[in-house]
């Protein structure tokens, strides 16, 4: 049996959201999905695309995993599961926009250079994931004097800058994008603010996408 609190929300989406776009599921199992964007986007249970962006069913292809990480272009043979989203997305739904959202306070990259911290898990999987950010790392150099608070904010912003960096690593996202059929951008969350923040490629800058108040927060976007 489910746990309960998932078969009393099936109940409450059943008895309300359910009726009220029946016709929608109907024209979604009739016609498959089509959907114009994809979100890579953290597993963390605090970020939620589909509510974030207030989306129905068919609107938005997400790949969730550890940090919103891509890995970059491998065709090694071995089992890639964002990899494998991609490339549906891109070859076989054809979106035509690719985000990178990722957020405030990230276990996952905190967990890779807070010497403090407990680690996410004693498993075999999650140390060599995050491996990924070791590019952005580099990038960002040793912390000196940066707190630990700021340190890790600039290496979450970077971490998506380095995601870009991979996405582009595919061939058919560089082939689509270099022909305008496909854009590619870089988001940030603030979990406790809700402020969604968008990145300019050419500046390195995060700025909020809507005019409220909030802090503008920036990385090199350069490789």
């Amino acid at each position: 049996m489910l746990p309960d609190r998932l078969v009393n929300g099936y109940a409450a989406f059943l008895e309300g959201r359910f009726p009220q776009e029946s016709e929608r599921y109907l024209r979604l199992a009739e016609t498959g999905q089509s959907p114009r964007t994809m979100i890579v986007s953290c597993c963390d249970s605090r970020v939620s695309p589909e509510v974030i962006f207030d989306v129905g069913p068919g609107e938005l292809f997400i790949v969730r995993n550890v940090a919103n990480l891509v890995p970059p272009y491998a065709p090694d043979g071995n089992q890639h599961g964002t990899s494998a989203a991609l490339e549906f997305a891109v070859q076989a739904l054809r979106v035509s926009d690719i985000v990178v959202l990722g957020h405030a306070q990230c276990g996952g990259i905190r967990a890779s250079v807070d010497e403090d911290q407990e680690p996410l898990s004693p498993g075999d999987f999650i140390g060599k994931w995050m491996s990924m950010i070791s590019p952005a790392i580099e990038r960002l150099g040793p912390r000196g004097g940066r707190s630990m608070t700021d340190y890790l904010r600039e290496l979450e912003l970077a971490a998506v800058v380095n995601s870009l960096a991979n996405l582009r690593t595919f061939p058919c996202v560089q082939i689509l994008e270099e022909r305008g059929k496909l854009k590619l951008h870089g988001a940030f969350f603030g979990v406790a603010t809700g402020v969604l923040s968008a990145l300019d490629e050419a500046t390195g800058v995060f700025s909020p996408v809507l005019d409220k108040p909030g802090r503008v927060f920036s990385c090199s976007a350069a490789g």
